[in-house]
């Protein structure tokens, strides 16, 4: 294990599943790494000291004053005041990640720091449905994409700090511009969330009439409405940002439903297969890629 860190003083600012999986990632690769944690709640902070994960812990965001690395790992309109917050309270030369579901705001509010900041956009794409603290894991971002999106205070020393973070926790690194960044995940993993969330809304709707149906209910209901238990403060602050792509996807996914209530309806049956073969060969070739 390297105890040497390539970091110096980091300030983690929110300590739920992904804030807390990385300082626990970090002090499992880097023991001696320095890591202020920066949390409004005081039972989260007292769980990150007990479990090694911080040093010092603090509920002020003026704590990121003694960070030259200061990652922000909050919901995104969150992220957003903390960056406004951040643009008076960063010492010269430090460096902002943040690890928001959505970047093209994000970027926006980067690109409009002072230049004796540096900034870069950051998602890594992984995560539970399960939240806070208490379900962070130092192997949370193992042999995951960690995407990183520049921005006009992205210089060299930025962006490379960026990747060697990414890459210490062993995720692999991808570099996309906000717009693309948005555009791809309102796909895969915005519009999954919405759909996961309908079914489990629309199931509860039918077990008011028959509660029998939480007694059948098997893998199939389980694995796909997995999604629906998510934070759901997160995930709004995710879709508001990112409202014009996700809504767009929303209203294709509800056509191509169309399609098949009407085939299945109308007792279409070559309409019926032709679809769901094709939604298997696109599931199979994705599997096999």
């Amino acid at each position: 294990m390297s105890t040497s860190s390539p970091f110096t003083t980091d300030a983690i600012v929110g300590l739920g599943l992904m804030g807390g999986s990385l300082a626990l990632a970090l002090k499992q690769k880097y023991p001696a790494q320095k890591i202020i944690g920066i949390t409004r709640t005081r039972a989260t902070l007292d769980l990150a000291l007990a479990r090694g994960a911080i040093d010092s812990a603090s509920d002020q965001l003026a704590a990121a004053r003694a960070a030259n690395l200061i990652v922000l790992a909050a919901p995104v309109r969150t992220i957003l005041r903390q960056i406004a917050d951040l643009a008076e309270i960063a010492p010269d030369g430090a460096i902002l990640l943040d690890m928001g579901s959505t970047k093209s705001r994000i970027v926006r509010a980067m690109d409009a720091l002072p230049e004796r900041l540096g900034a870069v956009g950051g998602h890594p794409m992984c995560g539970k449905e399960i939240a806070g603290f208490e379900a962070a894991e130092p192997t949370l971002y193992q042999d995951k994409i960690f995407v990183l999106t520049p921005t006009a205070r992205t210089d060299t020393n930025a962006l490379e700090t960026a990747r060697n973070l990414a890459r210490a926790i062993g995720s692999r690194v991808i570099e996309l511009d906000a717009a693309r960044h948005d555009e791809i995940v309102a796909a895969v993993s915005h519009l999954p969330y919405v759909v996961s969330s309908n079914l489990a809304g629309t199931v509860g709707d039918f077990a008011e009439n028959d509660a029998t149906v939480w007694n059948i209910a098997s893998s199939g209901l389980s694995d796909t409405s997995r999604l629906a238990a998510s934070d759901v403060q997160m995930m709004l602050d995710t879709l508001l940002t990112n409202s014009e792509n996700v809504a767009d996807l929303m209203r294709a996914y509800s056509r191509r439903f169309g399609d098949l209530a009407d085939a299945l309806y109308n007792g279409d049956e070559a309409a019926l297969r032709a679809m769901l073969e094709q939604a298997a060969a696109v599931r199979r070739n994705w599997r096999s890629g």
